[in-house]
């Protein structure tokens, strides 16, 4: 059976996004909600990875050592609201150097699909922003844009023409985790029918 697998974005989709960067373990703080909703998908079976675009690397504003910190932060107060992140990818370039991991291109989301030798075909991925969507869109994942971070601006309009057809909007993540329980539990309820019948 394939890998239950969850696509997420970090900055503005579980944690604060800045406009300054989040470059440390001391900014780097969660959104309401957001690593209760990770547990809860934990718990219904969801293996959690982020995709990210960390371009304070490349622009030097911290270094692997303060993205570690604020990683293992992001682990342990998930740990303690009874979640986990399985893997963190992402693309450390600045948009002047030319590489294929910076979303809205799908490299990072190409190397989730080898780590795991999987399709991301209809894979749920969950971002604030355009390019996290387009990102995922471009291997087949459904996508899913949060009202959260740069996507608070969307909130209470229809989305964009740019954005990738069937493109769902949910208030937060904790919406979202409630919508993907929901539709699951519709499927394993439509399932169990059939074999009934």
């Amino acid at each position: 059976m394939q890998t239950k697998l969850v696509i997420l974005d970090r900055d503005g989709t579980i944690n604060q996004d800045s406009d300054d960067y989040v470059k440390s373990a001391d900014e780097w703080l969660p959104l309401p909600g957001a690593l209760e909703a990770i547990a809860r998908l934990n718990h219904a079976g969801w293996h959690v990875v982020v995709a990210s675009n960390q371009s304070g690397l490349g622009r030097g504003l911290f270094d692997v050592a303060a993205l570690n910190a604020m990683h293992a932060k992001m682990h342990k107060l998930l740990a303690a609201a009874g979640g986990r992140i399985d893997a963190v990818f992402y693309c450390p370039h600045s948009p002047e150097e030319t590489c294929n991991c910076r979303k809205p291109l799908p490299g990072l989301f190409e190397q989730i699909g080898e780590r795991y030798g999987m399709d991301l075909q209809g894979v749920h991925t969950v971002g604030d922003s355009l390019r996290d969507v387009q990102a995922g869109a471009a291997v087949g994942c459904t996508t899913h844009l949060v009202h959260t971070g740069k996507g608070e601006k969307l909130k209470g309009q229809s989305l964009p023409a740019d954005f990738p057809p069937g493109t769902v909007a949910h208030a937060d993540l904790a919406a979202f985790a409630d919508w993907l329980m929901e539709q699951s539990e519709a499927v394993a309820k439509t399932l169990k029918a059939g074999t009934v019948a």
